[in-house]
């Protein structure tokens, strides 16, 4: 099943690429790999939250830290998609970096990066399986409670 389709299946609709913040581009093909920028969890422009994941008033719960890194994934399947010529080109994922801006005391960042992983799963199948590192920061761009980067390969 193409990529298309799957996501057709899914009912997940590609966004739009998320314009630069700084000076860099948002993904650069070497080979057959994409690898992405950084990908912040930006729906129509707008980060959904900002601020740091832990429990507690005034933090972002990990549940919505969850939903954002599957977003970022999104995110990233998009910025990739337009540097190869469409998401069909994409044929699976190696590498995923998940940064998650939390307080000192949460350690839940590995459940909170498989909001990505798990898209990206359900997206390429087995071709989705990747290697993965989920690292906690104190802080992200634009103060987001998530960032996310993939390496993809391509045909």
């Amino acid at each position: 099943m193409s990529v298309s389709a799957r996501l057709a299946e899914l009912g997940i609709e590609l966004p739009a690429v998320v314009p630069p913040v700084a000076a860099y581009i948002p993904a650069k093909v070497h080979g057959d790999l994409v690898y992405t920028s950084g990908q912040l969890p930006m729906v129509d422009g707008a980060l959904p939250a900002t601020g740091k994941v832990g429990e507690g008033e005034g933090l972002v719960p990990a549940a919505d830290a969850t939903a954002y890194a599957r977003q970022s994934a999104l995110n990233a399947i998009a910025a990739a998609a337009a540097v190869v010529g469409g998401v069909d080109r994409l044929t699976g994922v190696l590498k995923v970096t998940g940064f998650v801006a939390s307080v000192p005391e949460f350690t839940g960042q590995p459940g909170v990066i498989n909001g990505a992983s798990g898209l990206l799963g359900d997206v390429f199948g087995d071709a989705g399986r990747h290697a993965r590192s989920a690292v906690g920061v104190p802080v992200l761009p634009l103060d987001s409670p998530i960032e996310v980067e993939v390496i993809f390969t391509h045909a």
